[in-house]
């Protein structure tokens, strides 16, 4: 019986895990600290921002949204941006693989006065999800996402895969 009882609360929670949508994901993991753009609304033609990518350089070489500043996660250095975008008042759109690494940076960036920073809701992923063009270091067009492992590649529905 309690082995029937442990494959059934495995079922539950494979089950359950399966149902959860992006939305349940960044509700579970950030704050809101950050007001989110969509990726549609990025795309636009007239949303002129400058965009920050908090993910890891290995990453950003796999594929980044196009004119993307890498600035890293684990080493990300506020005066690195301080240094590079001196009109505090500028649109930041940050982002990485769907969101919560972005929010963290953003808000780090909002703390150093940076006034117009948002970040995208659903990160890369959610971009790519939607047909969106990514590049590669070489600036060429690439169907190749850098996943982060393979727990959080479920949520790439479109593209291929990489995990290093």
């Amino acid at each position: 019986m309690k082995f029937i009882t442990q494959i059934l609360i495995l079922f539950i929670s494979i089950f359950s895990f399966s149902q959860e949508t992006m939305s349940d994901l960044l509700n579970k993991h950030n704050s809101k600290s950050v007001p989110y753009i969509s990726v549609q609304e990025l795309a636009m033609p007239k949303t002129e921002a400058i965009i920050l990518d908090a993910r890891e350089p290995k990453e950003y070489e796999i594929s980044h949204i196009k004119n993307a500043i890498n600035i890293g996660y684990d080493n990300f250095n506020i005066k690195t941006v301080l240094d590079s975008i001196l009109n505090k008042n500028e649109l930041l759109v940050v982002y990485c693989s769907v969101g919560i690494r972005s929010e963290d940076i953003a808000e780090k960036l909002k703390k150093a006065g940076y006034t117009n920073v948002y970040n995208l809701y659903g990160g890369i992923f959610e971009w790519k999800n939607n047909d969106f063009d990514v590049y590669n270091s070489e600036g060429i067009k690439t169907e190749n996402i850098h996943t982060f492992s393979e727990v959080w590649s479920r949520w790439l529905k479109k593209g291929t895969k990489v995990y290093e």
